[in-house]
Formats: C-alpha cells, structure tokens, sequence
C-alpha cells in the first residue's frame, strides 16, 4: 500500500514542503529510505521504527520504502521522524490517509514515541499557510511558535500515541483530544519591556558622541567610535538599541524566522519584538560571524538582522575576518556555498564599531602614549579602507573631563527623549519611502539618492568642495548625501542645506585623521 503525508525541510532560512511518500509491501523486512537525504535523516528509520513498537504498535516484518520529495532538495534536520512513522501507519491501513488531507507534519521521535521540538518551525509553518495548508501538527515545544503564524490551524502533540489518536478522531472530537494552540500575536508584539539597566541618562559628557549615535540611529548608519580606554565607547554602544525604532510585524516575523532556524527561539520567547545586539568577541571564528558548517546555520551577522553588530575592539579582529564583511554590508545577504547547495541568509544589520586610537590606547597624546609611529600604523592597518568606507559615520570620542564625572544624572537626557526625537525623524523617512520598499535613508541606492537628495546651487558647491578636501571615493560621497539627509530629517527640513553637509562632512574627520586613504588599501 501506498500513501503520502506533508512536511517540511530548512534550507538556509528558507523552508521546503517535502512530500513523504511511503510504500509497503511483503517480501524481505527492509526499511529503504532515498530522496538526497543528511546522515541525521537517514538515522530516522532506527529512531522510527523503535518509537513504533515502544508506542505498541508492532509491525509485521515487511518490505517499506520511504521517498522524500522533491529528490533534488537536500532534506536536513530531524523532524522527518514523525511524518515517516504517520506515513507507514496510513500505508499499512493504521490510518486512514484522508484524516491527514491538507495537514502538514513535523517532529523528531525520541525512542519511547514522544515527539520533541526541531529547529525551523516558524518558516516551515509559514510556507505551509502560503501553500494552503490548513493544519500543522506540532511537537508541542514547538505549537506557540508556530501559533506566530496567523490563519493556520496549530496542534501540539507530546507523543506518538497522542498524534495517532488526534488523526483518528472524528472532526467533532479532535478540539478535546488536543486544543488547538492559539497566540495573541499583536499582545504579545505590544507587550513593553523596559531595560531599566541601560539609558543614555548615565552617560555624562561625550555629547558629539551622543549626537553622532543619534543620527546613526535615525538612518541607521554604521558608526565607527575612536578614543582611549574608559571613554565611554561601550557604555555608549551598549544603549544605542534603547533609542531604535521598534520593529514592525514584518521585520519581527523575519528575524524570529532566523533566530528558530538558528534554535534560539523557547516556548516564554517566540517571537522576537526588540531590535537584536548582538557582541561578538574579538576572538569570535569565521565561521561564528558569518555563519557556517557542513549544514550551514545563522552567524553572528544575520542573528543582528535588522539590529545592532557591535564590534569593541574592533582593530583586535583578524583582518580577513573583518574583510568578511565587506558583502554583508553591501548586499545585506550573506552567501554561502556548500556542495549540497548555496545557503542564504539576510544581514541587513547597524554595524557598531569601537576601538583604541593605538596598542596603548593613548595616540595623539604623546604624554602617555609609548607607541612608535610603526606600531601605531600597523594597528590602524589592520582595519583595511573597503572596511572604513562602508561606515558612515566616523568620531573620536576623547577623554572624560573631571567637570563630566561630577556631573549628576538628571542633566542628562534619557535614552526615551532621545529615541522621541529618533522616532520623529524616522516617520519623515517613512512617509518619503511609503511607496518604495526602502526602510531608512542607509538604504537609498544612488538612483534614490538622486531622488531624495537635491541640492541647491550653494549645497552643490559645497559638497564640491568637500569631496575634493577630503579625497572621498563615489561610495563616502553617496553615504555623506545619505547621512546629511537623516540629519535634516533630525531638523524636520524637507531641505538639505549647508549647514547639514557641514555636519555630515565632520563625521568622516576621524577617520581621515587616523587613516591616510592613499596608503590604506582600496
């Protein structure tokens, strides 16, 4: 006998339905299973066959074949095992194939029958929804996460024996077998939790700092923050996501989607509703930034999709390691190529830097620094130009004055004044992009750039002027337009003037200071 139940399978962060096609027939006991299968999918049989018998249903000795479709899709992962043990049940005449019609399945099998949560769930689910699926069965772990997906029917299942026993079910008895799980999204996305532990009211002094970060957020620029030791830097980088814009329903549902293929998604956290930070050390591997392995899984990178990469120390990254950033930046994907296939996964993401001025940490100040002009050159070398010219806003961020650490808390503005401001500029972006698919101004391509970006005849001369003072290469040139742009948006100006040039063109001071561009490498 013959019959087919629907899964589903990751590849990268994008999902698969797999069409689980069983056949069984008398002759010699052998359990075959084909279809561009991983070792862990092949192990299934084992799994499946034992959870069968422990659930006490025993099978004759018989000939069974398992085809995963399509064959040219690598099937990854181990939540196959369930749709294979419901597949031969329905083949052997256990169940009855019609009562899993439109119904997708998924989970792994443990030896003793009970169904344990996989990775994946929330674009498994939501692929099945897009193909009109109108039911999934779940590992229970797994139904709240899969509930994030609105207008599909959610069941949770413990064991084996509690999913047979759900399919065979008349339709008026299933709901008090297994309740459907259901998910107030939207209460959930608007629940508030306040990270009391971090404001900008803290900081004291740093205020070009603090005005740089601001209008890094605004247009969610990169920013790159040079000074000494105990400056502030990280106290300042470590509360740039409490002045963020929230993240839509769609970004939400697109960063919960990586962090499930990543596992990182738990029954109290299922979906993801606060821009991430993600702080990876120095020491970090390539492949940890990146992403990577035999299966590839989310990086660093794309696990800081739509949020904050903060990189301290970032002259102390290996230099090939940085230069891996070089695609993200631009492409916003990160790109993947193994021999089962090439692996996708978003990296549009805030890059976050900070670092000493030298080894000691005290360049220009010669009183303390003990760098020779060598030591200091190869430590900013280790930062390549490519690199520097895909930030978009560069500051020194000097040493605390002893008036600054005298001053009290309550001169300071709070990260909820600053983010109102922040959240200003970003409704005037907004509406500016209401018809395109851009977010903020760090998205503009050079055709928007043209669009949104004109300049008077004063602001043309300027702008002249500044590209030939400060070398800028086409790329510094677009991003300087891209950042006076947020900085008007910060003026409520529909206008960029000279005095927003002017600003912008002092965020690229640093960096000229400290890194000459005709040595640095293009």
């Amino acid at each position: 006998m013959f019959s087919t139940i629907i899964s589903g399978s990751i590849q990268g962060i994008h999902s698969h339905l797999i069409q689980v096609e069983a056949d069984v027939s008398t002759g010699l006991p052998v359990f075959n299973m084909v279809g561009l299968l991983s070792t862990e999918v092949r192990e299934s049989c084992e799994r499946v066959k034992v959870a069968l018998r422990n659930s006490g249903l025993s099978l004759s000795p018989m000939h069974i074949t398992i085809n995963l479709s399509p064959a040219n899709i690598r099937k990854s992962g181990t939540g196959l095992d369930l749709p294979i043990a419901l597949a031969i049940l329905c083949a052997t005449g256990h169940l009855n194939e019609a009562d899993l019609e439109n119904t997708l399945v998924l989970g792994e099998l443990s030896l003793t029958g009970e169904v344990k949560g996989v990775r994946g769930v929330l674009p498994i689910v939501s692929t099945a929804k897009k193909a009109g699926i109108r039911t999934c069965i779940l590992p229970f772990s797994n139904a709240r996460e899969g509930a994030v997906v609105q207008g599909i029917r959610l069941i949770g299942v413990q064991t084996l024996t509690e999913a047979i026993a759900y399919c065979c079910a008349g339709p008026n008895e299933k709901n008090a077998i297994i309740p459907e799980t259901v998910l107030d999204v939207k209460a959930l996305f608007q629940k508030k939790e306040e990270n009391l532990s971090l404001d900008f009211q803290e900081i004291n002094g740093q205020s070009a700092a603090k005005r740089a970060v601001e209008i890094a957020a605004a247009g969610f620029h990169h920013l790159l923050m040079i000074g000494p030791p105990g400056s502030g830097k990280s106290m300042i980088a470590k509360r740039i996501p409490t002045i963020l814009p929230p993240l839509s329903m769609e970004e939400a549902l697109e960063v919960s989607s990586i962090y499930s293929v990543a596992g990182l998604l738990s029954k109290d956290q299922v979906l993801i509703t606060k821009r991430p930070c993600l702080c990876p050390h120095h020491s970090t591997t390539k492949s940890a930034l990146l992403g990577g392995g035999h299966i590839p899984s989310p990086g660093a990178i794309s696990l800081a999709h739509r949020g904050v990469l903060f990189l301290d120390e970032i002259a102390e990254f290996p230099q090939t390691t940085l230069d891996l950033l070089r695609q993200p930046l631009e492409e916003h994907t990160v790109s993947l190529s193994r021999s089962t296939g090439t692996y996708l996964f978003p990296s549009d993401f805030m890059l976050v830097c900070a670092m000493n001025p030298c080894p000691c940490g005290y360049f220009p100040d010669r009183n303390l620094c003990r760098c020779s002009e060598r030591e200091i050159h190869r430590y900013l070398s280790r930062i390549s130009g490519p690199i520097l010219d895909r930030i978009d806003l560069s500051i020194e961020v000097p040493r605390m004055d002893v008036s600054d650490l005298n001053n009290r808390r309550p001169c300071n503005e709070t990260s909820a004044q600053i983010r109102r401001r922040v959240l200003a500029a970003r409704e005037v972006a907004k509406k500016r992009f209401q018809n395109t698919s851009l977010r903020f101004n760090s998205d503009m391509e050079p055709q928007h750039i043209a669009q949104y970006c004109k300049l008077g005849s004063k602001e043309q001369t300027l702008l002249a002027e500044i590209y030939q003072k400060m070398n800028l290469s086409a790329r510094s040139y677009h991003r300087l337009l891209k950042v006076a742009r947020t900085i008007a948006d910060l003026d409520e100006s529909h206008e960029i003037t000279e005095a927003h040039l002017a600003e912008a063109s002092c965020y690229r001071i640093a960096s000229g200071k400290y890194w000459n561009h005709g040595s640095v490498g293009g």
